[in-house]
């Protein structure tokens, strides 16, 4: 196991997510809605943080989530594998398996990781595989044509949590993957880099070639704060390469956020300006996450 006591000034403090949340105030949530994306955190000792993490969160239960979801009016939630945790999924596949008709999971696991384990993991309900390019504790990218064919062989997906700014470098590679791919928090780059920059018009090209992408950290783009409306042009120009293959996430608990806390329902309420039209944003919140995690519809 990893070595849990590291130096606090190594790996600062963040804050954990508002305790009281509520739905949107501009829209109705559709029935099976589905949060993308979101993190489990246990404490150590019996869930060790990795040494090299970039920052040291507070816990963050299964059943905080869930009552997140109930709030929020979201059907189902997707459990992304959390970098300070490295590649220790127990806390995550437990609580895809407390809540198994609402929760599915994105794991992340090294190359070697024995049949029996990868099997056990798609049993609880994991549908895909995190590649971190930016944080800490995860898996970079120098192996991805091994993690696809891993992903291939699992009937898995990949996503990339990586900064736009070096989607140019990565595109190649990218574009040959045999599995399909979504990038995180709308490529997580700054908004004052701008909409026509490299990296960005790359993240389009590759959506109108077939990649996904999650609408999502608005506040980690932001260079004007709440209420987040410099990011509004980039998701639409996201939601317009790829209206079919664009999802949204809440990234609850908002890890590394030390900014201002928002509330899940004021990122929803963003959504309402990211997607004006109704039957689009009810598509990006139901239809298209029902067809990439697998979640059944809702009748």
């Amino acid at each position: 196991m990893p070595d849990s006591h590291v130096p606090p000034n190594e790996a600062p403090a963040c804050p954990g997510p508002q305790p009281h949340q509520s739905g949107p105030a501009r829209f109705t949530v559709p029935r099976g809605a589905v949060d993308t994306h979101a993190h489990v955190i246990g404490l150590p000792p019996n869930y060790p943080f990795m040494p090299e993490r970039s920052y040291t969160p507070p816990e963050a239960t299964a059943r905080d989530y869930i009552a997140m979801l109930d709030a929020t009016g979201m059907t189902y939630g997707v459990l992304t594998q959390v970098s300070v945790h490295g590649t220790d999924n127990r806390l995550m596949v437990d609580a895809l398996r407390a809540y198994r008709q609402r929760l599915r999971g994105i794991a992340v696991i090294p190359l070697d990781c024995p049949d029996t384990e990868k099997n056990s993991l798609k049993d609880a309900g994991v549908v895909g595989l995190r590649i971190n390019v930016l944080y800490g504790g995860g898996i970079g990218f120098a192996q991805v044509e091994n993690y696809a064919a891993l992903c291939k062989d699992m009937g898995w997906h990949l996503q990339f949590l990586v900064d736009a700014r070096q989607l140019p470098e990565l595109a190649p590679r990218l574009s040959k993957l045999p599995v399909p791919f979504l990038i995180d928090h709308v490529g997580h780059f700054p908004t004052s880099a701008g909409v026509d920059h490299k990296g960005f018009q790359t993240l389009l090209s590759l959506l109108r070639d077939g990649a996904w992408v999650r609408l999502s950290g608005a506040y980690r783009n932001t260079v004007e704060g709440p209420p987040y409306r410099d990011t509004i042009p980039f998701a639409r120009a996201a939601i317009e390469a790829a209206p079919g293959r664009c999802v949204w996430g809440s990234d609850w608990p908002h890890v590394a956020n030390w900014g201002v806390m928002m509330g899940v329902c004021d990122l929803l309420d963003l959504l309402a300006d990211w997607v004006p039209d109704n039957t689009l944003r009810d598509r990006i919140l139901v239809d298209n996450p029902q067809r990439l995690f697998g979640f059944p519809a809702v009748t």
